[in-house]
């Protein structure tokens, strides 16, 4: 099946939206329950004053992508915070539930990366800035939105 570039730029969005998803919602439940998700990572040996930076990382971070702006660093940000919460919290193979757990923190990961070489696509803030700076220095646009060439 073959898809049109609009098509594949929309589901390069909904593929950017769905990724982070988890980030920004984890980041709001750990507002929602600071006081319990800092005693949990003083329990693995970290400082809970880094708990405000977890979830500007999160929440920033996820939101960042979700829009397309500063893509390629907040994924290469949020996929190295994943890795670290592997390593940190979710190293344990004892159960199903762990494998599985540390499967899908890995899986994300690797998704990340993926978006922190490839880019988030032309559906997003990066694309538009990108497009407004080579309107803005007098050179016509080389192509449309959608990465059409411009006649």
């Amino acid at each position: 099946m073959e898809f049109n570039k609009k098509g594949l730029a929309v589901l390069e969005l909904i593929g950017r939206i769905l990724l982070v998803l988890i980030f920004v919602f984890a980041a709001l439940g750990k507002i929602e329950d600071y006081d319990g998700t800092r005693l949990y990572m003083v329990s693995h040996g970290l400082p809970g004053g880094l708990l405000p930076i977890v979830i500007a990382i999160e929440l920033l971070g996820g939101l960042a992508v979700m829009a397309g702006l500063w893509t390629r660093a907040a994924a290469l940000l949020l996929a190295l915070f994943s890795a670290a919460a592997i390593a940190i919290f979710h190293h344990s193979f004892a159960t199903m539930n762990d494998q599985i757990l540390i499967l899908a923190e890995t899986s994300f990961t690797g998704g990340l990366i993926v978006l922190a070489v490839h880019g988030p696509g032309c559906l997003s803030l990066d694309a538009f800035l990108r497009r407004a700076r080579t309107k803005s220095s007098g050179g016509p646009a080389a192509t449309d939105p959608l990465g059409n060439p411009r006649p």
